[in-house]
């Protein structure tokens, strides 16, 4: 793990921290009001230099840092100019390639870059080397194989398509490809071939039914910290998208010694969220690695507070004193996401699923719904009305 050398906490009281990250990661914001409210201050950098995440009163300065493709020459410099602005002492990735650039070229970034070895992460977000890891550590999870002919020939039943991974050095192509279910190999070729002209390497996994969960905390020494185990009752898109609903439920100690070994296997370090879908007789098969901030991250602050600060502690090699685990009981809403997905799914009749879920929202934490922070909600509003251009609305703090 790098890290700076171990400092006195005192002497670093006004920390300083950059997110670099798409305009509306809802997983970035949520960050960057942990972070604030910890007390450190919060830059961010995107693509655009404002947009969504820009309006929140967690954020102190705004940065134009492009997307990490090509020879990754223009990230480098967009970091390395919102770093030397901002003099900021550690720097996050919002999503998965801005994670796994920050890895790489972490020799070329003047701070701290708060995310494991190159390696690690390669190991992590790899879907096949995930899956092969999990095996060793004996983790169940679904079969997973490169889209070879060989393999797309002899594949019977359904099968989900997906990315092996969402960077790579050098990559070009602009967007994440999200995984897809398809009843048939047939079904599935036009995405495998679609994939594949995009310059990404398709993958085919074995479906698993069950319901969706995640585990998530802090990993150091060898075991996970702070841990947050969390199911999701709704999904959007359905019926394989994020969550729309998640609530807080006891860790499964089984799972978590198994998560322990996986992720020392890994060689990880820091935060982390692994999801798994668990089937009817009760096994946990893991189908997604997050080794940075995610959607469903507002749900991990209001249980479990202090997980963001204590990996940016981690990272500057600062004492981080142990985390507990979360209660069960709390509940979080992607209000957007669960009222499209009542508007299709229509549980009791459409009129009671969009009440069951006004109703769950009003108990629920969100994920970009804060009274006290208005500025990002409005900014997606007034950006349905501006055919999408990111603007940046924030609201005086009085």
């Amino acid at each position: 793990m790098d890290t700076q050398p171990r400092i006195d906490d005192a002497s670093h009281a006004q920390r300083r921290a950059l997110i670099v990250s798409t305009s509306r990661d809802r997983g970035a914001l949520a960050a960057a009001r942990s972070l604030r409210a910890a007390g450190w201050t919060v830059g961010v950098g995107t693509p655009e230099g404002r947009g969504m995440l820009c309006s929140s009163r967690a954020v102190a300065v705004c940065h134009t840092v492009p997307r990490p493709r090509g020879d990754g020459k223009a990230f480098i410099n967009g970091v390395a100019a919102a770093v030397k602005a901002g003099g900021y002492d550690v720097v996050f990735g919002g999503g998965d390639d801005w994670m796994a650039a920050l890895a790489t070229y972490r020799h070329q970034i003047p701070t701290t870059v708060a995310h494991p070895s190159p390696d690690a992460v390669e190991r992590a977000l790899d879907k096949v080397l995930l899956a092969e890891s999990a095996g060793r550590v004996g983790m169940a999870a679904p079969r997973t194989v490169p889209a070879t002919p060989e393999a797309i020939a002899d594949w019977e039943g359904p099968v989900v398509v997906k990315s092996r991974a969402h960077w790579s050095p050098g990559q070009t192509r602009p967007h994440r490809i999200e995984a897809r279910l398809f009843d048939s190999m047939t079904a599935a070729k036009e995405r495998v071939n679609h994939m594949e002209e995009l310059g990404a390497e398709p993958l085919l996994q074995e479906p698993i039914r069950g319901q969706l969960g995640a585990l998530i905390g802090f990993f150091r020494d060898g075991r996970l910290e702070g841990r947050v185990q969390q199911e999701t009752p709704r999904l959007w898109p359905t019926p394989n998208g994020a969550s729309a609903r998640a609530r807080t439920v006891a860790v499964d100690a089984v799972l978590a010694q198994q998560v322990d070994a996986l992720l020392t296997e890994i060689g990880w370090w820091g935060l982390v969220e692994l999801q798994f879908l668990t089937d009817d007789d009760g096994v946990s098969h893991l189908i997604d690695f997050n080794g940075r901030f995610f959607g469903s991250i507002a749900l991990t602050n209001a249980a479990r507070p202090g997980l963001a600060d204590a990996w940016g502690r981690l990272a500057l090699g600062e004492t981080v004193p142990h985390l507990a685990d979360a209660p069960a009981g709390f509940r979080y809403a992607w209000t957007a996401g669960d009222l499209r997905r009542a508007r299709i799914e229509r549980r009791g009749g459409l009129a009671a699923d969009l009440i069951d879920t006004v109703r769950w929202a009003s108990r629920a934490q969100h994920s970009v719904w804060d009274v006290k922070d208005p500025g990002p909600t409005l900014n997606l509003i007034f950006a349905r009305f501006t055919r999408d251009k990111p603007v940046t609305l924030r609201p005086s703090a009085a």
